[in-house]
């Protein structure tokens, strides 16, 4: 059985940590300390199915490899003090003793002074002989002799005992994935069976009455159970074997059961949600009656994270990661994952780092240190990280981000310009082929999908038409989606161009206020029509689009100074916009046509706008850039373009 050091501090443990923030580094130490030291169980595995586990104890090598001397070429095995002499003009003439050795026939005869024995690649090295002499180098002279014209010195193209390997020495130490190569480290000493630690049983549960099974059908309200599938590969990933024991709802008698069950047959218990201080959050109240000591830390002073639970119940760690899932799997990753992996006997884990700066200023709160997730492109003088800016809530925020930054608990922001030190989530970089930085379209992954078919990668980051601009004149991206209208010349894009930047023409939305069907405030009248309906209305909410947004000007030139109600909801996108109408959140807001028309809501037509893409000029030859010039002006694109809804320029 591993064991696993005694972590410092092993005091303050008491239950009285309930909902007292604390700070990562102590959270961390203090569950560390209420865990370990452990001795790990193992189990004995023959080698052939010992691949992916986790060697439980050093091993040492019981023979040499390879066992004996033996040749690294087809040669013959020669005396080298016989060849001191030979050279192009002095040819040395040797007798060939009466056998041949192969790879697995042991010598017999001696190779005395002035012979030599014909030798195979791998074929061990008779007595007498020190060397190996190369057949190319040789000539026959008769049926049992050979000519040799150059010298060789003592050792050469031979392989030693033990050259390989030596008797005694560490062969693997515990803590040791087995692979392919170790497996033949292994074979190659005759070692037929290994003590790999047993992998830790993790029980999962999600909670909460919200959640359904992907699969099923989704009511109103409910959202699919993502964190239970994201949580239980992450902990597969990290050593552990996940049991999915599915979503509980709100019931204080049925979870603890699950919780109780889950201990006794796992190492481990995982849930999600559960752990704030709302009347429906029930996990962190039942695992008091779950074993001592019972709750480590409960408040982690971490953004995202902060409700994180730490528990040990009768030896078992317990954890309530947060309901949001970028929320739950940082702190999985951050404050659990080492955990993890000590149960597993895998070492840390090892996190590449690069240095990159930050374009925008990122806020945070001040007494709690936070971790960003951010995205790399390649800038002018290096890497540029953005932050993802989708919140704790959003699935795509840790699949799509490189690495994540962290800003100190005493820093009210970051600012912009900050070089800043990026932990990435992969061994190296990725940086994309083509970036496009700006506004976001669904008519963009028509022409982008040509680009991912053809194995070029992309990057899309969405931060309106604006910081899309702002980004290609700081040289950010290869192209900015816009479509910005100006008031003084009453034309789109163009007069917001800068110099460095040239206008490729993409094509046309048409914007409208969109209702949902049956409301007779909308129906039947036009744009400007409805507007003002809804400012004569108190009670009829808005919903607006974020700042910096081509939409968001031209919702504000139809308002003038009004400021209705909903005014200030300020969603990025053209979905969020139909949903929160189709939701009943507001009764009426700005989108494009293919959007309204996928929801199913009514759509009054304002304007045609122009959505097109800022090039950088001093891109537009690199690879990426062509073939995505190309594939929008690809017919195959442009019929797909119309079948979305849009107009092609």
């Amino acid at each position: 059985m591993t064991m696993i050091p005694k972590s410092p501090d092993r005091s303050a443990l008491e239950q009285e940590q309930f909902l007292k923030i604390l700070s990562r580094e102590e959270a961390l130490a203090r569950f560390e300390a209420a865990l370990f030291p452990r001795a790990l169980p193992s189990d004995t595995r023959k080698l052939g199915a010992a691949l992916g586990a986790v060697l439980a104890e050093d091993i040492t090598a019981p023979i040499d490899v390879p066992p004996f001397d033996r040749s690294n070429v087809d040669g013959f095995a020669v005396r080298s003090a016989d060849l001191a002499a030979a050279g192009e003009g002095a040819a040395i003439r040797l007798a060939l003793n009466g056998e041949t050795i192969h790879c697995g026939i042991a010598p017999r005869l001696q190779v005395a002074a002035g012979t030599a024995t014909p030798i195979a690649t791998g074929g061990p090295l008779p007595r007498g002989a020190d060397a190996v002499v190369m057949v190319e180098h040789t000539q026959p002279a008769g049926p049992d002799a050979i000519e040799v014209r150059r010298a060789v010195s003592p050792g050469q193209f031979v392989s030693y005992a033990g050259s390989d390997i030596a008797r005694g020495e560490a062969l693997l130490r515990a803590g040791t994935v087995i692979g392919s190569r170790e497996i033949g480290m292994l074979a190659a000493c005759g070692i037929a069976e290994v003590n790999v630690t047993r992998k830790p049983r993790v029980a999962v549960i999600s909670t909460g009455d919200e959640l359904v099974q992907p699969g099923g059908a989704l009511p109103p309200a409910a959202i699919y159970d993502t964190n239970g599938a994201i949580v239980a590969a992450a902990i597969d990933e990290n050593g552990g074997e996940a049991v999915f024991l599915g979503a509980i709802a709100d019931d204080e008698a049925k979870l603890e059961a699950a919780m109780r069950s889950a201990l006794a047959d796992a190492d481990m218990l995982v849930l999600s949600g559960g752990t704030s201080k709302g009347a429906g959050d029930l996990s962190h109240r039942i695992i008091g009656r779950l074993g001592a000591p019972g709750i480590i830390a409960h408040g982690v002073a971490l953004k995202p994270g902060k409700p994180l639970c730490l528990a040990v119940c009768d030896g078992k760690p317990v954890v309530i990661l947060p309901g949001f899932p970028t929320s739950a799997m940082f702190t999985f990753h951050d404050m659990i994952v080492p955990v993890l992996r000590k149960l597993a006997g895998l070492p840390p884990r090892s996190d590449a780092k690069v240095s990159a700066t930050v374009p925008v200023r990122i806020a945070s709160e001040l007494g709690r240190t936070e971790f960003v997730m951010v995205s790399l492109v390649e800038g002018k003088k290096g890497l540029i990280a953005y932050p993802s800016g989708k919140g704790s809530g959003a699935i795509t925020s840790f699949a799509q981000a490189d690495g994540f930054l962290r800003i100190d608990a005493l820093a009210d922001q970051m600012p912009a310009g900050t070089e800043a030190e990026v932990t990435l989530f992969t061994p190296h970089v990725r940086v994309p082929d083509l970036v496009i930085v700006g506004s976001h379209c669904t008519g963009l992954d028509l022409v982008t999908a040509r680009l991912a078919h053809a194995g070029l990668t992309v990057r899309s980051i969405a931060v309106g038409s604006l910081g899309g601009l702002a980004a290609a004149r700081r040289g950010e991206c290869d192209v900015a989606p816009i479509h910005l209208f100006d008031d003084k010349t009453e034309t789109y894009n163009l007069p917001y161009l800068a110099e460095g930047l040239e206008l490729v023409s993409g094509w046309r939305r048409m914007q409208g206020i969109v209702y949902r069907k049956g409301d007779r405030r909308f129906e039947g009248i036009g744009a400007k029509e409805a507007v003002a309906a809804a400012l004569a209305d108190p009670a009829c909410i808005m919903v607006n689009r974020n700042q910096g947004a081509g939409t968001r000007i031209l919702i504000d030139r139809l308002l003038g100074g009004a400021r209705p109600e909903g005014y200030w909801n300020q969603p990025r996108s053209h979905n969020a916009v139909a949903a929160a109408v189709a939701q009943h959140r507001a009764d009426w807001g700005m989108t494009i046509a293919p959007v309204a028309l996928t929801v199913g809501l009514g759509f009054i037509p304002l304007a045609e706008e122009h959505y097109d893409f800022a090039l950088v000029t001093a891109r537009k030859d690199r690879p990426a850039v062509r073939a995505f010039l190309d594939a929008l002006g690809s017919d195959e694109v442009r019929a797909a373009l119309k079948r979305a809804g849009f107009r092609p320029a």
